[in-house]
């Protein structure tokens, strides 16, 4: 990153430190990251905003999907965040440098870079698959991403679509999950001769035939992703490096905030009487629905603030 934008904090960092970091997603997905985010950072303050009001980003322009992050996080940046993490696999990949741009030295992660760093770190053969929803697999975000840092390697990549409703439902376990994750992913993790519904399967994506490489990493592209963990790792078995997209992008806004010297300081959170603030801009009720879920506790609609962008 330049050295004039991390210059452009200079003497605010002090004050900086002690603001909320700002997350947002076109839904609940993002509440995964968030998640991850408070885990690690257990010190710090975090505003998330869902734009549920125009969510999905992934069927929208891009074009259109820049105007949204950047309506996003001018919410987030008005209300004082030391920093800006971008929970949207979509917005991630076509929206960030408009906001490096508008936003100058705030610090500023998306998930892409983080999950492809990890994955190409990861795999020994160099065949790494990754699975996300339509858009992000056209898009070719992780693709891209993945290349760069591993020139050669062979890159599978799978729109995974009902996983997003499963995780939505809560059904991220049981026997549908698991039917719906082997019909998706064992085509590569478990070749076989294809029939019925798992030649469907492979006729939907670029995966390797049965009996030639197996993928040793696949990549979470999708925030709800890791909400169905289990019945991925039934089928990919464990010697397969599952890389997570909301853990190595709450890694990498730690390392981000520390480079920058905003991070919290450990005592900081003991006095703040809000650790989490949730914003959305329609629908609270199944905002706190579904959200509970993702984040891991019950969420009252009342702790949901409605806003409009």
């Amino acid at each position: 990153m330049p050295n004039e934008r991390r210059s452009g904090l200079g003497g605010r960092a002090a004050a900086d430190a002690r603001a909320p970091i700002g997350v947002f997603d076109s839904g609940v997905g993002g509440l995964t990251v968030l998640a991850a985010l408070r885990e690690r950072l257990p010190q710090e303050r975090f505003l998330y905003l869902g734009d549920t009001a125009r969510l999905p980003y992934g069927t929208k322009s891009p074009e259109t999907v820049v105007r949204y992050a950047l309506q996003a996080a001018d919410v987030l940046v008005a209300r004082g965040v030391k920093a800006l993490v971008v929970a949207c696999n979509t917005a991630s990949s076509v929206a960030l440098p408009a906001m490096a741009e508008r936003f100058g030295p705030l610090p500023l992660m998306g998930v892409v870079e983080p999950g492809a760093a990890a994955a190409a770190a990861a795999s020994r053969s160099g065949d790494i698959a990754v699975i996300a929803t339509e858009a992000t697999v056209r898009g070719g975000a992780y693709q891209r991403a993945i290349d760069r840092r591993r020139p050669g390697a062979r890159i599978h990549a799978l729109a995974c679509q009902l996983f997003v409703a499963l995780a939505e439902e809560g059904w991220t376990d049981g026997p549908i999950a698991q039917a719906v994750a082997e019909r998706y992913l064992a085509p590569w993790f478990a070749p076989r001769e294809a029939s019925g519904a798992q030649a469907h399967t492979q006729a939907q994506a670029p995966s390797p035939a049965p009996g030639g490489p197996t993928p040793d990493t696949l990549v979470l592209g999708c925030t709800h992703f890791p909400m169905l963990r289990a019945p991925i790792r039934r089928v990919i078995g464990d010697q397969v490096a599952l890389i997570d997209s909301a853990v190595t992008t709450a890694e990498a806004t730690r390392t981000l905030l520390q480079e920058r010297g905003v991070l919290a300081p450990l005592t900081a959170g003991a006095a703040e009487p809000r650790q989490l603030e949730l914003l959305a801009t329609d629908g609270v009720e199944r905002f706190a629905a579904v959200g509970s879920r993702f984040i891991g506790r019950r969420i009252a609609p009342t702790e949901v603030e409605l806003v409009d962008l």
